[in-house]
């Protein structure tokens, strides 16, 4: 991952594309649900998108005539959106991010075929002695917030 200091000193992140993703991350399609990341400041913050294509096979079923991302693909996206700010951290580089929960998730818009989210995530809290974290992440649709949850994840 390639990170500068601005003229300040403080860290500045350059955007990952999905290959750079893979090499934090060990998703991979059809479960990889980030396509690039446009901000990424390792244990602090991470902003990532997701193209939800209309070729999902997903939509077949979820509900013909009138499709919507089900709501499990959205919290998978917020989580692997934290699961890359916890990995980009050194303490955490090559593990496995374990879901361990899930509280105050709340579904406020539907997020449909063709849409791009953007998803913002940030640490809550971390307990580094037991590789647990939990990262507050929120899902915007078209600058509209459509959903947001805390992830709970350790690192193994």
């Amino acid at each position: 991952m390639s990170m500068t200091r601005n003229k300040e000193g403080t860290m500045k992140s350059i955007p990952l594309n999905r290959q750079q993703i893979m090499e934090i991350i060990p998703h991979r399609d059809p479960m990889l649900l980030i396509d690039e990341v446009s901000e990424l400041i390792p244990g602090e913050r991470c902003s990532a998108k997701f193209y939800i294509d209309p070729c999902r096979e997903i939509f077949q079923g979820h509900f013909p005539g009138e499709p919507v991302l089900p709501g499990v693909y959205t919290v998978e996206a917020a989580a692997q959106t934290a699961d890359i700010l916890l990995l980009s951290m050194e303490r955490y580089s090559g593990k496995i991010p374990l879901f361990l929960g899930i509280d105050h998730v709340s579904f406020l818009q539907k997020i449909l075929p063709g849409d791009t989210i953007e998803l913002h995530a940030a640490i809550l809290k971390e307990r580094q002695e037991k590789g647990i974290a939990t990262c507050a992440v929120e899902i915007y649709n078209r600058d509209v917030l459509a959903a947001k949850a805390d992830v709970t994840l350790a690192m193994r």
